[in-house]
């Protein structure tokens, strides 16, 4: 899939800023992957909550998502540009709901939703190709950090 260029006047727009990850997904090589690292900061940030505040906050962000990342597939003229990475943060930050305070807990799941991000596994796939507007956009990431929670929780209790 070939896209063409985006102009950095994007990131004067709130909205496009967010959806572009401040400029991450501008990048030319791995842009989902930068915008999941934007998210590392605030995840280490929130492991210092409970729960249910990380639950609303990331069920905030999620709602905005959809609204955010169809303003700017519309803006771009394609959806799901690989540019947008807005549904990569919040995608990650939802994979960081139930981890343990700990910087080893954060990377293990930043590897393991870039992992079922980009490999999207059945039903990611799927919802990636089918379900359209920002609801798609933002939808195929909330798989790939459940099947990330999922990962987790195994490793929790195995370990």
């Amino acid at each position: 899939m070939t896209t063409s260029p985006i102009s950095v006047l994007l990131l004067k727009s709130p909205i496009y800023c967010l959806a572009l990850g401040f400029g991450a997904g501008l990048l030319p090589r791995a842009p989902g992957t930068a915008g999941t690292a934007i998210a590392l900061l605030p995840a280490w940030w929130l492991l210092g909550y409970s729960v249910p505040i990380r639950l609303a906050l990331v069920s905030v962000l999620f709602v905005l998502g959809i609204w955010i990342c169809e303003k700017t597939a519309l803006q771009l003229g394609h959806h799901d540009h690989p540019a947008i990475v807005f549904d990569e943060i919040v995608g990650y930050l939802a994979s960081c709901l139930i981890l343990p305070a700990g910087t080893s807990w954060l990377i293990l799941s930043f590897i393991l939703f870039r992992f079922f991000d980009i490999v999207k596994p059945w039903p990611v796939r799927y919802l990636d190709q089918k379900v359209q507007g920002g609801f798609g956009i933002m939808l195929d990431d909330l798989m790939a950090a459940l099947y990330t929670t999922i990962c987790i929780l195994i490793i929790q209790i195995t370990f």
